[in-house]
């Protein structure tokens, strides 16, 4: 079943004041230092819903969940999202070659050790997503309660990775961040045309952080080099046995309504596969949906509530 909302994307105002959240890290098998964000629940509501892990996007970070953490912690939950390595506060890797999916989920598997989480649910953006796929394999329904897959699904459109990686390493400084967030509308403008120049500001603040002389962006330029490999004649991954493996594990799949990534016949046939998905298309967003306005916040909490 596939439902919508229609009100704008914008960040919501905080209602009440929130605890900060806590910086943590932890060692990768290799000797990274790699970062992470935890939002501690908000202890005077009671719930017991198992922590919900955060996981970006390709070149994303940890900044991207703010506005969902500071959201699901005022209802109670506690929210983790981490930085894969080359990207947000995560240490570099000098061989641009472990910027990938097998590395990375040990990455993240070191976390859940550290961490020491016995259970948990997963909001996965693009990347983060397939991560999700992954790790339901590795962990199964007895540790994963539920998961939410924003923007991605088993099958992945081309078209939107030529996108992607014609503009992934090549700039990454600007003047300001009012420039990058000039430069994000005339890449993205037309996926979502709703926002305003504050709201392209803000997801320029998500993408990147003020340094002495400009405005630089928070990954390694050399992840660029992860998709210069994948030319007009590559083939898309076939992930669909990856999916199966989440058909026991409850699963919500967001979508932008002008995503070019994320096809509406690749969540039906999601749906056929896995009978218990729940789908919800974001109205004036592409991909991937920005997780600020409060009814896709909502309908997530919904989904953990009754899954977790």
């Amino acid at each position: 079943m596939e439902n919508n909302h229609t009100t704008p994307t914008a960040p919501i105002a905080e209602r009440v004041m929130c605890a900060e959240p806590v910086t943590f890290h932890w060692k990768s098998h290799d000797g990274l230092t790699l970062h992470g964000v935890d939002w501690q629940p908000d202890p005077s509501v009671a719930v017991d819903l198992p922590p919900l892990l955060c996981l970006p996007g390709l070149s994303r970070n940890t900044k991207d969940f703010r506005e969902i953490a500071r959201f699901l912690q005022r209802q109670g939950l506690r929210v983790i999202a981490l930085d894969y390595r080359g990207r947000g506060q995560s240490d570099w890797d000098p061989e641009w070659h472990n910027y990938a999916i097998p590395i990375e989920g040990h990455d993240i598997d070191a976390a859940i050790n550290h961490l020491d989480l016995k259970r948990f649910s997963i909001l996965g953006t693009s990347r983060g997503g397939i991560h999700a796929m992954a790790m339901a394999e590795r962990f199964g329904p007895d540790r994963i309660a539920a998961i939410a897959l924003n923007d991605i699904g088993p099958h992945i459109k081309m078209k939107a990775i030529h996108r992607i990686a014609a503009t992934l390493g090549k700039t990454m400084s600007f003047p300001s961040k009012a420039v990058c967030g000039e430069r994000l509308k005339s890449l993205l403008g037309q996926q979502f045309p709703k926002l305003s120049r504050d709201n392209w500001i803000h997801l320029a603040e998500q993408l990147g952080a003020e340094t002495p002389g400009d405005f630089r962006l928070e990954y390694d330029p050399a992840l660029g080099k992860t998709l210069a490999l994948n030319d007009e004649a590559a083939s898309i991954p076939d992930l669909w046995p990856l999916f199966e493996t989440i058909v026991p594990i409850p699963m919500l799949v967001l979508r932008g309504e002008h995503s070019d990534l994320l096809s509406k016949e690749t969540c039906q046939k999601m749906t056929e596969m896995h009978p218990g998905t729940e789908c919800l298309t974001v109205p004036d967003e592409g991909h991937a949906p920005l997780l600020w306005d409060e009814p896709t916040q909502s309908r997530i909490l919904h989904f953990l509530a009754r899954h977790s």
